[in-house]
């Protein structure tokens, strides 16, 4: 199963972890999104500053920010009110359905990340994990 790590603004990462947001939108400027089926793990950026769960990529939604507000926008409705600003102008964007979100028990700050990876800094959006990575070995190892 492919791995991702992705970061999360910590009110959106909570209410994806807490079942209240279904889909995760993120601009596809050069990337290329998960595959269905993967695994998503949540860093929360800001002042959390924390990896704190993973969920399951459903399906996915790509296309234009008009095509994919157009089919799950309703869903996001007073949940991120400045999610339609945020994939605005983007060339492809994409809706990531979020399935089987789990909160984890313990959650591993950005400075204990550090200690083992010193050298480590969270993704801008989201990235993939490879077999091996030290991060992908940290999170199976300590969270699971």
């Amino acid at each position: 199963m492919e791995m991702y790590i992705m970061s999360i603004r910590p009110r959106y990462a909570r209410a994806v972890l807490e079942g209240r947001k279904r889909y995760e939108l993120r601009r596809l400027s050069g990337l290329k999104p998960p595959e269905e089926g993967s695994r998503v793990v949540v860093y929360a950026s800001g002042d959390s500053q924390s990896i704190i769960g993973e969920f399951k990529v459903g399906k996915l939604v790509v296309g234009s920010p008009e095509k994919v507000w157009d089919l799950v926008g309703k869903e996001l409705y007073g949940i991120t009110p400045e999610a339609r600003k945020y994939i605005e102008g983007a060339t492809r964007a994409v809706a990531i359905e979020v399935r089987e979100p789990k909160l984890y028990s313990v959650s591993v700050k950005l400075d204990k990340i550090r200690r083992v990876i010193p050298e480590w800094s969270p993704p801008y959006s989201y990235e993939k994990l490879e077999d091996g990575d030290p991060l992908y070995e940290l999170i199976i190892r300590y969270l699971e």
